[in-house]
This record gives structure tokens, sequence and C-alpha cells, in this order.
């Protein structure tokens, strides 16, 4: 046992109920805040080196030994995600400091982000089904709580419709879970792993498959995203980039555990149903980044398209196309919060969200446009980007495996994302300004730059550093298509 393992779960937890006593003192939770996300950073780095070095790290809470307690458990995949989840939080921290508005963070905005992470954390490092549920709560929670923080009839409006999609899902959650365990009688992963196959996975233990990934693919968007576009137009861009980054990554994570740990005994029929949510993910998002020339519903439906992408990598199921999906799914995460950002900081100069209302914005603003042309050129995967590995080890994978029908769309969908980026840097870009009013040079507080800048330097390490990135994200794959790693690590004790 390791009792590191549940320290990133900790500091984010303790900082949120520290914050909350402190709600008036704006600077000093600014600072509290992002010291904690540092300090979180360097017990995941420790963690690492210690996976690195003697394997899966696990904690049994209470001494409790599986399956009759609830266990954490510390692998790469867990562990690189938690980091770059942390990085992210930094980010958009950063940029809300002198954005998000004193009035939203004199309303408990800082405890609420730190509870946020709490969620994403706990549902990364968790080894107990039950657990991630209550992991999966706190996030969304949280999550309600800044969607609406402001107040704005828009908001209000989204808000009902987001609470209520996650009260279906979480209660079909629920009954997936009794289903569950009334069959196998435990909901530790790793257990759970060792009873579906003695049982085999077929009849009821199928059925229970496909409502767990139901509930999963509501939660990331996968395929069930009608209620996505909307609800991540409505909060200011610090939420918004927190939200696209951060939590379709949990669904997505939730479905890759699942769907390689307990449920991968039949991928015939499981991995099937993933691929073909993954086509029409791919395409529904597409339709729509073309279809619309408001900002924020091009960036959300590229969101969607880069979800059906993931599962893409998830549905062929080889150990490239699972390396690919680690590197990619750390690639989307910086990358989507940057994009988030900068489609705010556009907004911002513009004066408008509408993009045929935008223009001239390279001769104001030209740091502003190469940077967000060039994380289009990462989101496409054009090397040596943050997106060309780990879509290079996805598109070979699907190759490789013979699945050349859903590699094409998954091909596709990159043409997809570059037409509706280019365009939409055309616009407010390149577009003559001379129709348009004439607005005054928008400026934003130094720690947005920090913000920018940070995340814009790491797309691009994340490319350039991707062989040593990938002597991490290699070790992570080898777990996800070799669940015996798991199972020996949690129930070796």
């Amino acid at each position: 046992m390791n009792n590191l393992v549940v320290l990133p779960l900790l500091i984010p937890l303790l900082t949120a109920v520290i914050l909350i006593f402190l709600s008036k003192r704006v600077k000093i939770q600014r600072w509290i805040s992002l010291i904690s996300v540092f300090l979180n950073m360097l017990s995941v780095v420790l963690l690492i080196n210690q996976v690195q070095d003697k394997g899966i790290q696990t904690l049994y809470m209470g001494g409790w030994m599986p399956p009759y307690g609830i266990v954490f458990v510390a692998d790469m995949f867990a562990l690189l995600l938690v980091m770059t989840t942390l990085v992210v939080a930094a980010g958009c921290l950063l940029y809300a400091f002198r954005t998000i508005g004193e009035q939203r963070e004199k309303y408990y905005f800082y405890p609420f982000v730190q509870f946020i992470l709490a969620g994403v954390i706990g549902s990364f490092i968790t080894g107990d089904l039950f657990n991630l549920f209550v992991c999966f709560e706190v996030m969304l929670i949280s999550s309600y709580a800044l969607i609406v923080l402001g107040g704005t009839k828009r908001q209000l409006r989204e808000t009902i419709k987001y609470v209520l999609i996650n009260i279906i899902s979480s209660s079909l959650f629920v009954a997936a879970m009794a289903y569950l365990y009334g069959v196998v009688g435990t909901l530790n992963m790793a257990h759970l792993s060792v009873r579906v196959a003695e049982a085999g996975q077929g009849g009821i233990l199928s059925v229970i498959a496909v409502m767990l990934l139901i509930v999963f693919a509501l939660k990331a968007g996968l395929f069930l995203f009608f209620w996505l576009p909307g609800s991540y137009s409505v909060p200011p861009t610090a939420i918004t980039a927190l939200f696209g980054a951060l939590l379709t990554k949990v669904g997505l994570y939730a479905i890759i555990r699942t769907f390689t740990l307990i449920f991968y005994h039949d991928q015939s029929f499981t991995h099937s149903i993933i691929a073909w949510m993954a086509i029409a993910t791919m395409i529904l998002g597409g339709l729509g980044a073309v279809a619309y020339k408001d900002v924020y519903r091009i960036l959300n439906y590229n969101v969607v398209i880069s979800v059906g992408f993931i599962a893409f990598g998830l549905a062929v199921a080889t150990k490239e196309s699972l390396d690919g999906t680690v590197l990619y799914l750390m690639h989307d995460m910086v990358a989507k919060a940057l994009m988030f950002i900068l489609g705010g900081m556009i907004i911002a100069a513009a004066g408008t969200n509408r993009l045929n209302e935008m223009g001239g914005l390279i001769k104001r603003y030209p740091w502003m446009g190469w940077m967000f042309f060039i994380l289009t050129l990462a989101l496409v995967g054009i090397p040596p980007l943050s997106g060309f590995p780990g879509k290079v080890l996805m598109v070979r994978g699907g190759l490789n495996e013979g699945e050349f029908l859903l590699t094409a769309f998954a091909v596709a969908s990159s043409l997809i994302v570059l037409y509706s980026l280019v365009r939409l840097f055309m616009g407010a870009f390149w577009r003559e300004d001379h129709l348009l009013p004439v607005r005054d040079q928008k400026k934003w507080h130094s720690t947005a730059y920090v913000s920018v800048i940070g995340l814009f330097i790491l797309v691009i390490a994340l490319g350039v550093g991707s062989e040593w990135i990938y002597s991490y994200a290699g070790q992570a794959g080898e777990v996800l298509a070799n669940p015996s790693i798991y199972i020996d690590a949690v129930l070796k004790e």
C-alpha cells in the first residue's frame, strides 16, 4: 500500500474547504488555488516516478482488502491524465484571475473549481465502480454551480437541461451498478474483471455493459451529445475551457477503463457498438462544426468530433491504437483548453460571437491569429505538433487491424476540423473589416498571457517531445491492452 496515492484527491478537497472560509478575500483565493494545483503536480510527479520504477501503486482505504473496501489505484494511464488535468487547471485559473469577474469570484468560484478537480482526479484513480459514481457526482454538482454562476437567463435555461440529463444518466448508473452487483457480487473493478471472465460475458452481463456504455456516453458526449453545444456556450471563457478540456474526458476515461478492464471478452459486440457510435459522433459533430457561424458552437462541435475520434482508438483496441489513445487524450485536454481560451479572446476582441460580424483581427492581434492557426494544425494532427503522435498511432492501428471504414471516417473528421477552424480563422482574422465598427484595442492582464503562452508551448512540446512522453504512454497502453497487469496489482495482497 502507498498512502501517497490518495494525495492528488485530498489536496483539492482540503483546498476547497479552506477557500469556502475565504470567500470575500479574492486575491488570497486566487493564489491559494494556484499554489494548491502546483503542489498537487509535485505529488503526481512523485507517483509517476514510483509507478515507472515499481509498477502500479495501490491504497486500500481503512486497510480493508479488495473486494470489501474502497481501493485507489495509481497506474500510468490514470496518473498521466491527472497530471494533464492539473496543467489545464493551472492554465484556466491563470486566465480566470482577471477575466471571470470579482462578483463570480466572491460567490465560490475557486472552491467549486477545486471540487471539480477533486471529482475528476478521484474518477481517474478510483478502483471501485461505486466510488467512481461518487466522484462523478462531486464533479457534476460543482459543474452545475459553475454553469449557473452569474445567473443570466441563458445560463439558467441551459443549466436546467444539463442537470436533468445528468440526473437521468446518474440514475441509470445506479441501476446498472445494482444489476451488476446482483449478478457478480462485487463492484471492485479488478474483481469485476475476474468475475465477468468466470461467468462469461453474455446475456445479462452484455445488457449491463450496454447500460454502462449509455451512462458514460451521455457524460462524454459520445453520440448522446445533444446537451453539450448549448451547455458549454453559456459560462464565461475560463469555465468553458475547463469543461471542454476535462468533463467529457472523464466520461471517455470511464468508457476506456470499463471496456479494457471489465467488459473486454466479447469485443465483436461491445466494441462494434462503440465503433458505430464513434462514426456517428464524428459525422454529426462535423456537420455541426461546419453548419454554424457562432464561434461557441463551432468550438463545441469540435469537442464532439474529438470525442468520436478518441472512441475510434478504443474501438480498434490494439496495443498500438491504445497507446495512441493515451497520447491523444493528453493532447486533446491541453489543446481544447487553449482553443476555448483563444476563442474567448477572439470574441472579446471582436465584440461579438457571430463569425460574419468579425474581421480584420490579424492587424490588431497578429500573435493571437497565428497562435490560433498553429493550434488548428495541432488539432488536425500536423507534425511535429501535439496531435500528430497519438493520431498516427491510432490510424496505423486501425489500418493494421483492417478497420478501413472506421479509419476512413476518423481521417475525414480531421479534414472537417481543419475546414471548420480555418474558416473561423479566415473570418475572424483575414476578412476585411472596413464595414465593421471600429473597436478599441482589447488588453488582457499578464496572467491571461501567461496562461495562453504556457498552454501553447505545451502543445508544441507534447509533439516535439513525443518520444520521451511515449515512454510513459506506452506503459499506460500496456496496462490497457493487458488487463491482467492491473488485476494482479490490485488483488495481489
